[in-house]
């Protein structure tokens, strides 16, 4: 399993899905998701300090529908904020989709929730490798304007959207879920 999607981008491991989960069961994913954006392998430190500024509700790391994401960066000038040159993007997905055919597992997605639809906020690269791989869903931690929000939207989840990998993950996406839908137990 590579340890770097792309030569010029190292990846640090710290950031996979099982931290995030440990993270999110320990009510930390906002530091979490502030240290993921500001490491080399994310270079967001702009939205890492953004975020940090803000009261937010997060929950993740859950199973995600692709389709159901607004991305925000891109080749596509017309339908992303942050335009990215098509030889500099078509390079860095690239090394991706040889990683995910190795088996590498990509850091959660970061989502926000807000005007009735979900932003992918980081992870534009991870999400456009995983919908080249024939992907459907991928993992994403997501943020919330209110804790009201937070709660209707895990409701709706079920064992299918959480880690369930191994024993320990299960438990500790059961804990965070508890926590979110039931919080005054």
């Amino acid at each position: 399993m590579p340890d770097e999607p792309t030569r010029h981008r190292p990846f640090d491991r710290t950031y996979d899905l099982e931290s995030a989960a440990r993270a999110g069961a320990e009510d930390r994913l906002a530091t979490w998701v502030y240290d993921f954006l500001s490491s080399p392998g994310s270079d967001n430190e702009i939205l890492a300090v953004a975020l940090a500024q803000r009261d937010l509700w997060w929950l993740g790391p859950v199973r995600f529908e692709l389709a159901q994401l607004t991305p925000m960066a891109g080749p596509d000038d017309d339908k992303v904020v942050v335009p990215i040159a098509p030889d500099e993007w078509e390079h860095d997905l690239g090394a991706m989709a040889d990683a995910l055919e190795e088996g590498w597992v990509p850091p959660p997605l970061l989502v926000s929730s807000r005007d009735g639809g979900y932003f992918l906020e980081d992870g534009n690269h991870r999400h456009a490798s995983l919908v080249r791989a024939g992907e459907t869903h991928g993992w994403a931690i997501v943020w919330f304007e209110t804790e009201e929000d937070r709660a209707a939207f895990a409701t709706g989840l079920d064992d299918e959207d959480l880690p369930t990998s191994s024993r320990e993950l299960a438990e500790l996406a059961a804990r965070q879920l508890d926590d979110v839908v039931a919080p005054d137990r």
